[in-house]
């Protein structure tokens, strides 16, 4: 029995917002290619208007409200995509929008919403209570609520990106698409799985979660949809405690497989589409290619990763390449005991010097944990090439009897 949209919905809403979505672009990414063992390409809904997918079943939802709802204005909670994807489509049919955000919401997604025309409110330091606080005000003033993900006119309208993706890669095998509540990958899922059993074909579904924040998992093991309790991620887009109700059914049916990814994964692969594929994409869109990364796709036949959005502030892209430079050794964090004696300090610059390692800071000092009257510690941030040649830098250290330890 079909749960959710039918393909004739899915068309449906492709003509609905036809004049008012971009066909993004498709682009192969030979870097990732070689690292799964076979075609990749990435479906960029970073480059879409706004920046996410969430314009697509935002239009699709509120160009179907009815005059009267229209006239009663429309209310929406969201952690910056789904804010900007609702102001937008409310601002191009002429309806006044309301819209709750965490109180910590990025600044550019924060600016963006109000640019677009909708009164914005801050309440919470989670999803959740702007969620909590959108529905009160929707119940006291009459406006209709436009949730995030699960409704069925939303999920038709994200659906319409897997209705493209069939179209310029006929021949796609997997699709890995992020996970928050489920609008996006219930919607593709449905939409492709129904177009290609029209041309007697099978495609794999892979979900990526951030294990921050992962209630998709549990869930389908425990068979319905489960609340869990987030921990921090940098993924804040896909932040969600519990899936929708009607995504969650969907999902169960058509999705063959949901994995996890760390902060570290993440970090690592907003690195490589910003160096690879020179394509700025937030934490949460970058969760696909986190999981190639890191080994949880195995798939060789031709891939689609869906980068989902490309909504990031400047200030928290400096510390998440920071952070996948870490993760990826190489940028290292040393703290080294010293003896108190003049000299030190030239040595292990000498050191790192003719290992072609290059010093970005240096704190020196006498009052570190653990130390004896009679030593310093030295702390150093040094760029290397990567994995190798940090572990040899390191071990040149102990060769020259110093005791470098890494700090994350």
């Amino acid at each position: 029995m079909l749960v959710g949209p039918s393909l004739a919905d899915f068309e449906d809403a492709r003509l609905r917002i036809a004049d008012v979505v971009k066909t993004t672009p498709l682009e192969s990414s030979h870097y990732l290619g070689d690292v799964l063992g076979g075609p990749v390409f990435l479906k960029c809904e970073n480059l879409q208007r706004t920046g996410s997918y969430k314009i697509r079943g935002a239009y699709n939802r509120i160009s179907r409200l009815t005059d009267e709802e229209k006239a009663r204005g429309v209310v929406a909670a969201s952690a910056g995509n789904h804010a900007q994807g609702v102001a937008l489509a409310a601002r191009m049919l002429g309806i006044k929008a309301t819209i709750f955000m965490p109180v910590g919401v990025p600044l550019p997604k924060l600016q963006a919403t109000k640019d677009y025309g909708a009164e914005v409110v801050l309440r919470g330091h989670t999803v959740e209570e702007p969620l909590r606080a959108a529905a009160e005000f929707a119940r006291t003033t009459g406006a209709v609520f436009i949730h995030p993900f699960d409704h069925i006119d939303v999920i038709a309208g994200q659906g319409t990106l897997g209705l493209e993706i069939y179209e310029e890669r006929p021949d796609v095998e997997t699709i890995v698409i992020p996970i928050g509540g489920g609008g996006l990958i219930s919607g593709v899922a449905s939409a492709i799985k129904q177009r290609a059993a029209l041309d007697g074909r099978t495609i794999k579904i892979i979900g990526v979660q951030a294990a921050n924040a992962s209630p998709y998992p549990i869930s389908l093991e425990k068979g319905e949809p489960v609340e869990i309790q987030t921990l921090p991620t940098i993924a804040d887009g896909i932040a969600v405690s519990k899936p929708g109700q009607l995504n969650f059914e969907i999902v169960r049916r058509v999705v063959d497989e949901v994995v996890t990814v760390s902060e570290d994964d993440m970090a690592q692969g907003l690195l490589v589409l910003l160096e690879r594929a020179k394509l700025v994409v937030e934490p949460a869109g970058a969760v696909g290619v986190a999981a190639i990364l890191s080994g949880q796709i195995t798939q060789t036949g031709t891939t689609v990763v869906i980068l989902s959005g490309g909504n990031i502030d400047p200030m928290i892209m400096e510390r998440v390449i920071s952070h996948g430079l870490a993760a990826s050794e190489r940028y290292l964090k040393l703290r080294i005991p010293l003896p108190d004696r003049p000299g030190q300090l030239a040595r292990v610059s000498a050191i790192i010097a003719e290992m072609g390692a290059n010093v970005v800071e240096v704190l020196h000092t006498r009052h570190g944990g653990g130390l004896l009257i009679s030593q310093v510690e030295l702390e150093l941030h040094i760029e290397t090439r990567g994995p190798e040649h940090a572990e040899a830098l390191l071990q040149r250290l102990r060769d020259e009897a110093f005791e470098p330890r890494i700090d994350f």
